[in-house]
């Protein structure tokens, strides 16, 4: 072994060199190994290659008296880098530690006590015990199996008496959710004659009068066949003289209806708003009252302009300032009488501004809008008037605006006599459905009741498609697919226990229940080619 003595201090410093490689020679005195006996020193040039990797500081020591410093020699010596060997290897320890927990018991000494000569232990707890009888491992095993059978015999039965009871209460539940769903409908169709019943007997909407002149079509339908059926001749046209005569008497009885019913229908469609200012603009032209009285309705008249800020009610209240003004210094009534008249003028301005006053549109004759003029006027075939877009009943398939809502009313008063009232319910039903997904159907917006009545008689025969129930008020229109959009050609016509069943469904796709999914698909083929105009929109 060779034993270095040269001074650390120079060897930290060569290094702790820059990044060049520099080659120094060292001198060190060393004992060589070839004769130990004798003392000889010899000195060794070592040649040391400074490598070109900055090595990192990590301390060392510094004189305090001559600040020298001496830096941790053997830390800043980086090994050399392995060659690759272009192979993956992994690291482990080779030593695996086997843990293992085992209870140890410590030791605890009893003992016994026999009687004795001087030893008296009491026998009244003793117990005298008599052998059985032998058992053999075969009968011991015989017994256990005939307990297991008994256990399990006695599991089984009690696991299938409580699956009875699971069944015997669901089957209780369903009759009872029969009963109630059977109250329901003789509940909601008794509601419903109800309601229709008032309607007809008490109309007062456009509806209600659709469904009084079908009710009287039925009627006319059933007394012309009567009478065809049971009279001839002269007689079979007096008959009908007669029934068209009583007909003309009903028609000109539900038209006093609804002139009585269009009053009321105005008064009630008068706005609390609309009323207050029509009151108050009467009580502002009153020409009795006191100077008190005059202050209160001036106070009012302000307090309802200020509501909204814009120059002409800023004029009304700098006038009805002015006329407070006059009144506390006395000023006669005939000098205030231009004053009043402006006040009133710029008042009944006030209402008939629509922005003041939404109820006074329906009675404005021009619209306020210039740009309705210009782009959204048609004409009435029927009527020959310009109306706007909005007084037309448009379908989705028609190709040209012709007659407006009222020529289509009268018409269907005079010839058809329909009521779509349980079109009208779906639809609403239909939309409100879609309007609950997270992306809204535009289709079901754009269908109309007739629509809804062409879709449910030509393509479905008013009846549902799984099970022929044709009670129109319980059918509704959902989705074929739920995860489309809703449109002619994807929908079905089912009940509304049906349609809940059927949003449950994952694919429908593969539903061919009586053949159901390819007769909806073969119908929605030919709604597709029906409604081809909406299938780009």
């Amino acid at each position: 072994m060779k034993y270095f003595t040269n001074n650390l201090y120079e060897l930290a410093n060569l290094f702790s060199f820059g990044h060049h490689t520099v080659d120094r020679c060292i001198e060190f005195i060393c004992s060589t190994p070839h004769n130990l006996c004798d003392n000889s020193i010899e000195s060794i040039a070592v040649e040391v290659e400074k490598c070109t990797r900055i090595k990192p500081f990590i301390g060392g020591y510094r004189h305090t008296m001559t600040g020298a410093e001496f830096h941790h020699a053997a830390v800043q010596t980086i090994p050399k880098k392995r060659p690759d060997k272009e192979i993956e290897e992994f690291c482990r320890d080779t030593q695996t530690v086997d843990e293992k927990t085992q209870q140890q018991q410590t030791n605890n000494t009893t003992s016994t006590q026999m009687s004795k000569i001087g030893c008296y232990v009491s026998n009244i707890t003793d117990r005298l015990l008599a052998p059985g009888m032998y058992m053999t491992a075969e009968e011991y095993h015989a017994r256990r199996l005939h307990a297991t059978l008994v256990i399990q015999t006695h599991t089984r039965r009690w696991l299938a008496t409580r699956y009875v009871q699971q069944l015997r209460n669901q089957k209780m539940l369903y009759l009872e959710w029969v009963e109630q769903e059977a109250l329901r409908r003789k509940l909601e169709k008794e509601n419903r004659m109800k309601r229709d019943f008032e309607r007809r007997m008490n109309p007062k909407t456009k509806e209600d009068f659709e469904l009084v002149f079908s009710t009287l079509e039925q009627w006319r339908q059933e007394e012309m066949d009567h009478i065809s059926a049971t009279l001839t001749g002269t007689d079979r046209k007096a008959a009908l003289c007669a029934l068209l005569e009583q007909e003309a008497q009903i028609i000109a009885c539900i038209g006093r209806h609804k002139l009585t019913a269009g009053d009321e229908n105005v008064k009630k469609m008068e706005r609390f708003d609309a009323r207050e200012l029509k009151d108050l603009y009467a009580s502002v032209n009153m020409t009795s009252l006191t100077q008190e009285e005059r202050l209160d309705v001036l106070l009012i008249l302000k307090h309802t302009v200020q509501e909204h800020d814009c120059k002409l009610t800023q004029e009304i209240v700098e006038l009805i300032d002015r006329e407070e003004d006059l009144l506390t210094r006395g000023v006669k009534k005939v000098s205030l009488e231009g004053l009043r008249q402006r006040i009133s003028t710029l008042f009944l301005q006030y209402i008939k501004t629509p922005l003041f006053n939404p109820e006074v549109i329906r009675l404005l004759k021009v619209p306020q809008d210039p740009l309705t003029l210009r782009k959204n006027i048609y004409l009435c075939s029927g009527c020959n008037r310009y109306l706007t877009s909005s007084e037309f009943k448009i379908t989705t398939r028609s190709s040209a605006i012709g007659r407006c809502q009222h020529c289509y009313l009268l018409e269907n008063e005079a010839h058809h006599r329909e009521e779509y009232s349980e079109y009208r319910d779906m639809l609403k039903h239909l939309r409100q459905t879609e309007a609950d997904y997270p992306v809204k159907g535009k289709i079901a917006c754009l269908i109309q009741e007739k629509d809804l009545q062409y879709l449910l008689e030509a393509i479905w025969g008013v009846q549902s498609a799984l099970s022929a129930w044709d009670e129109l008020s319980e059918l509704v229109l959902v989705r074929w697919n739920k995860y489309v959009e809703w449109s002619p050609w994807n929908c079905i016509l089912l009940t509304k226990d049906e349609a809940k069943a059927h949003f449950k469904l994952k694919d429908v796709e593969k539903v061919n229940i009586f053949d159901i999914g390819i007769t909806a698909q073969a119908k929605h083929i030919v709604k597709t080619k029906r409604y081809n105009s909406l299938v780009f929109l």
